[in-house]
């Protein structure tokens, strides 16, 4: 929706700036992310000016959540909010009394997109397990390592020691 200039701004919507102020992002990265296709603004003013609703600050939220947390990829935080915003539809479409022709097709998108969501997942978390098994026998080697030094050590320090 855009407005024209002028028009009184909603007091419920925040311009671009208020929004990276509360969420911790630049507004490079708000314009960035709406280019991407993960998160738009609920109002573009004819100014171009932004304006965002506190559902898109919660989304902002969300994605840091899923950056943070799993250290998701934008396209697979796409995925992630493209299956929340198919299981919001077909609860909206359940809610509006829609056929059961159409609560079937977008029961039908939910899963497929919860699909992807998992193998995303599924594949993060494997790679994960095999950064972590990497880690851990780099971690036993190099145990080994300083016990065989500390050996070595010990076994120099005795050959050096007088009897007396």
């Amino acid at each position: 929706m855009t407005t024209a200039p002028g028009t009184i701004l909603d007091p419920q919507l925040l311009r671009i700036g208020e929004v990276a102020k509360r969420t911790g992002v630049t507004t490079r990265t708000l314009r960035y992310w709406e280019e991407q296709g993960v998160l738009r603004p609920v109002e573009h003013r004819s100014s171009g000016e932004r304006l965002y609703s506190d559902a898109e600050v919660d989304r902002i939220t969300h994605i840091r959540e899923l950056q943070d947390l799993l250290g998701f990829t934008l396209a697979e935080i796409r995925v992630a909010l493209d299956t929340e915003d198919a299981i919001d539809k077909l609860r909206s479409a359940y809610r509006s009394g829609a056929s059961p022709t159409r609560r079937r097709a977008l029961l039908g998108d939910a899963i497929a997109a919860n699909e992807q969501l998992l193998e995303r997942v599924d594949d993060r978390l494997e790679r994960v397990r095999a950064f972590r098994q990497s880690a851990a026998e780099k971690a036993d080697r190099l145990r080994r390592r300083a016990r065989e030094l500390d050996a070595e050590l010990e076994g120099r320090a005795s050959s050096t020691r007088t009897p007396r």
